[in-house]
């Protein structure tokens, strides 16, 4: 599945900001154009140290204001991850689950929902109606596997 070109990516991300009435500063530019140059998941620190490689004068508190503004537009999404909190990516167009590598970070989206059998058990015997889901899988990139095995 291929996504757009991140110069592209990014000339969306900054016009659905302006679009909405968000003022298109330097900091909000260097986050912007962070995120949608990677292609795994970011937490807010390693987002601030790649951002200030653009943007020396950014602060902590700006990447996490437009990290909330981004998301509140639905234009990112927050990955939570077994060894941090959470991380930030591209949010995926429709209904796709994300496999994320432990090793490198990289975040590849699939789909497939097989899951009915499962929610229909935890329904019946938790009594508990499911609405939603989100399905995150951790593990090891076939890149990675290659640099272990070397």
């Amino acid at each position: 599945m291929s996504s757009p070109a991140p110069q592209t990516l990014a000339q969306a991300w900054l016009g659905r900001l302006k679009d909405s009435g968000y003022r298109l500063t330097a900091s909000r530019r260097a986050v912007v154009r962070v995120l949608a140059e990677s292609d795994r998941a970011l937490n807010a620190t390693e987002i601030y140290d790649l951002a200030r490689q653009r943007y020396p004068s950014l602060g902590l508190v700006s990447v996490y204001r437009t990290l909330e503004t981004l998301e509140a537009l639905e234009l990112i999404q927050r990955v939570h991850q077994p060894d941090e909190c959470h991380a930030y990516l591209a949010a995926f167009n429709g209904h796709q689950h994300l496999a994320l590598c432990q090793v490198c970070g990289s975040a590849n989206f699939f789909r497939g929902d097989d899951l009915g059998a499962l929610f229909d058990r935890v329904e019946r015997e938790s009594g508990f109606q499911i609405n939603e889901h989100w399905l995150q899988l951790f593990g090891v990139c076939a890149e990675c596997q290659q640099e272990v095995a070397r």
